[in-house]
């Protein structure tokens, strides 16, 4: 029997080389987009009783209930949901225009939430499920001029770690990806609106330059691959890094905070 998957942020990048694989391997998806059009070609090679191509903005909570209900209406369950929907702005956290700190964390974190508060019930009912968080390293490591992303995936593997101790007695299973770079029009976007103040320039800008030199990150088709594998896992990892950048990043940041904490043993035992 094919699985039904649910995928945000289906048009392009990641979510759209996800919905081609699944496809391939004979499940059926729920594609979700802001504008569903751009999936009409893949519509049109694989059938509509083989993917269903519907409007979702994930900071609609109404319009995430509604792709819920749409999907279980087609298909009638819903196996594995993918909350890969976001995008990042860069800038400074000074430079960083306030309203648009926040659409990145409500796209990023609230549209997370959204989509996982509307589709818990139903697999809470069927007593089985996976939910895959497509977040990335910048959940375990700081990156200048990434503040409002980064924020917002730190913020993802806290709700994922909780959400995955509350739904387990319901047999649904929750694993958050954390990719390094991919080749996607992400660089593209994240770089051409970026707001570099000349005090910020050796921070912020060196980084700005770095991302635009991205020609050694993971092919999209890679991380969908991954994705895939970890749906087919019994027991899937709660965390998981995807590329080797991101193993190299993981790993500094977690060296540095252990070196830390122990540096500063004494004073977090009060003993000073």
């Amino acid at each position: 029997m094919p699985r039904v998957w649910f995928i945000t942020g289906s048009s392009r990048g990641v979510g759209r080389a996800l919905v081609e694989k699944i496809l391939e391997s004979g499940d059926v998806v729920v594609a979700t987009a802001r504008n569903p059009s751009q999936l009409d070609d893949i519509v049109a090679k694989y059938g509509s009783d083989k993917i269903l191509a519907t409007a979702l903005d994930v900071t609609d909570f109404d319009q995430a209930n509604k792709a819920a209900e749409e999907a279980v209406d087609k298909f009638g369950r819903i196996d594995v949901v993918v909350n890969n929907a976001g995008y990042a702005d860069m800038a400074s956290i000074e430079d960083a225009d306030i309203k648009g700190f926040r659409e990145q964390v409500d796209v990023n974190l609230f549209g997370v939430v959204n989509v996982t508060k509307a589709i818990v019930p139903i697999m809470r009912n069927q007593k089985s499920g996976h939910i895959i968080q497509v977040s990335s390293v910048g959940g375990r490591v700081g990156t200048p001029g990434a503040a409002a992303y980064q924020s917002a995936k730190w913020a993802v593997g806290g709700f994922s770690t909780v959400l995955a101790q509350e739904v387990a007695p319901f047999g649904i299973k929750v694993t958050v990806t954390e990719p390094g770079g991919i080749k996607t029009d992400w660089a593209n976007i994240a770089t051409e609106t970026a707001k570099v103040s000349e005090p910020y320039e050796k921070t912020v800008g060196q980084m700005i330059q770095l991302v635009k030199g991205h020609s050694t990150w993971t092919e999209a088709s890679e991380i969908a691959r991954a994705i895939i594998h970890l749906s087919n896992v019994e027991d899937p990892p709660l965390r998981i890094i995807l590329g080797k950048d991101a193993l190299q990043y993981a790993h500094m940041a977690a060296k540095a905070l252990a070196e830390s904490d122990e540096k500063w043993d004494s004073v977090s035992k009060l003993e000073f």
